[in-house]
């Protein structure tokens, strides 16, 4: 799969089946429409195309509202896509600018010019250009003199799924994993760097592995802990993860992302980990001291072993 940051670095496209959109955290409703635009390859021939945004439009189109956090960053997406079997990703820098451009002027500068697309395929409600003006109704009527044909993924193949990226978030914030990842079709998951922390799981006999997240629009799950593997190289280990302030041990009150692997004991600071959310076990507590939670960290650990 071939990424690309800027349009103009698109010129041999041959016959491009594209769709365009957010495609945040590639759920069920995502790849509907990306199933669609590989039908349509083995179909016709062609290279499939997925043009989206960063950042988020409502990050440029709302700035005030700074409680977006994304289920997929834009690596995150990307690599989501490729295991879906796109062709080419085209990430936008998304700008007000954009944002205004004309309808029309959108469907034969971009769509029809720059992504030189024969088949463009959308989700029922797709909105574009200036004040969203433009819909499947201004495609139609654009497609033929720009020499491209339009489908729409009808409504009732998304509704039957009851699928959407806010209802997603919303579960993943309430730490519902079950139902985030029945959406998603996948294991939620999260990437970041392992940096040295306290070292204090060392001294109870629970090693963990601090991880920090280096994008700030990544959505964390609430705090609490969870039912994890995590993945680092090619080999996966399962695993209890700690989301919160520790306020047993700290008083910083800092959020913290810990994890615990059960058969890994080699140091990885330095190195990036993905670790895919399986179910929460339960809210952070405080203990009294530290043998009440190496007892309750026992017991996570067997909850955990039986997800």
């Amino acid at each position: 799969m071939r990424i690309y940051n800027n349009i103009s670095e698109i010129t041999t496209l041959q016959h491009a089946i594209v769709t365009i959109g957010t495609f945040d955290g590639v759920h069920l409703g995502h790849q509907k429409i990306i199933k669609r635009l590989l039908e349509i390859k083995e179909q016709q021939g062609g290279e499939t195309v997925l043009f989206t945004f960063a950042p988020h439009p409502r990050k440029v189109l709302f700035p005030d509202q700074k409680d977006l956090r994304l289920i997929t960053t834009t690596e995150e997406k990307c690599d989501l896509l490729k295991q879906f079997g796109i062709d080419h990703v085209l990430v936008f820098p998304f700008t007000k600018a954009f944002s205004q451009m004309h309808a029309n002027d959108y469907v034969t500068e971009i769509i029809a010019k720059a992504l030189h697309t024969k088949t463009l395929v959308i989700g029922y409600d797709h909105r574009f250009g200036s004040d969203r003006a433009g819909n499947i109704d201004t495609l139609k009527a654009l497609s033929a003199a720009n020499h491209f044909t339009v489908e729409e993924i009808p409504v009732q193949e998304i509704n039957m799924l009851n699928v959407s990226s806010s209802r997603i978030r919303k579960a993943i914030e309430e730490g519902d994993i079950d139902t985030a990842n029945a959406y998603l079709g996948y294991h939620f998951f999260i990437t970041g760097e392992v940096v040295k922390g306290k070292q204090l799981g060392r001294t109870i006999g629970y090693p963990t592995a601090n991880i920090v997240i280096d994008d700030e629009d990544k959505l964390i799950p609430k705090i609490g802990v969870y039912a994890v593997n995590v993945l680092i190289g090619k080999e996966m280990h399962k695993g209890m993860l700690n989301i919160g302030t520790n306020p047993t041990t700290d008083s910083d009150n800092k959020v913290k992302i810990e994890v615990n692997m059960f058969d890994f004991d080699k140091e990885l600071y330095g190195q990036k980990i993905k670790v895919e959310f399986i179910k929460h076990i339960r809210d952070e507590q405080k203990f009294a001291n530290l043998d009440e939670l190496k007892q309750q960290l026992a017991n996570d650990k067997i909850a955990c072993s039986h997800v």
